[in-house]
């Protein structure tokens, strides 16, 4: 059922919010993600608030906000950067590890990291 089908509270939404809120699964997760480091206290709304629309403000950023969720993820990188919880360097080399390992994992298998074959022991 959509949202305008719908009885109750979502009846009166406006068209066009049927849609899924985010796109990709990974934007989802970089979204959690965001939540629960500021729930742990990790930083601020008003930093969250300063670093995302640093991002968005970029010359490069799409003007039909396409790319929100790239900016989105850039924006926490540096944030985590800035507080001194996770390097940019340390960031960029577990998200190679990831891709590696997704292309080593047969499809329909679940993606872990232990699967990348450039994994150190």
């Amino acid at each position: 059922m959509s949202r305008r089908e719908a009885k109750g509270p979502a009846a009166g939404l406006p068209a066009g919010l049927d849609a899924p809120v985010f796109a990709e699964p990974w934007q989802a997760e970089a979204f959690a993600m965001t939540v629960a480091l500021h729930d742990k206290g990790l930083f601020s709304w008003s930093e969250w608030a300063d670093a995302l629309s640093a991002e968005v403000k970029k010359p490069d950023a799409a003007a039909d906000g396409h790319d929100y969720y790239e900016h989105w993820l850039a924006a926490l990188e540096t944030l985590l950067a800035s507080k001194g919880l996770a390097a940019k360097p340390d960031v960029d080399a577990m998200a190679q590890a990831w891709e590696r390992a997704a292309h080593a994992t047969p499809h329909g298998k679940p993606i872990l990291l232990e699967n990348d074959p450039g994994a150190v022991n």
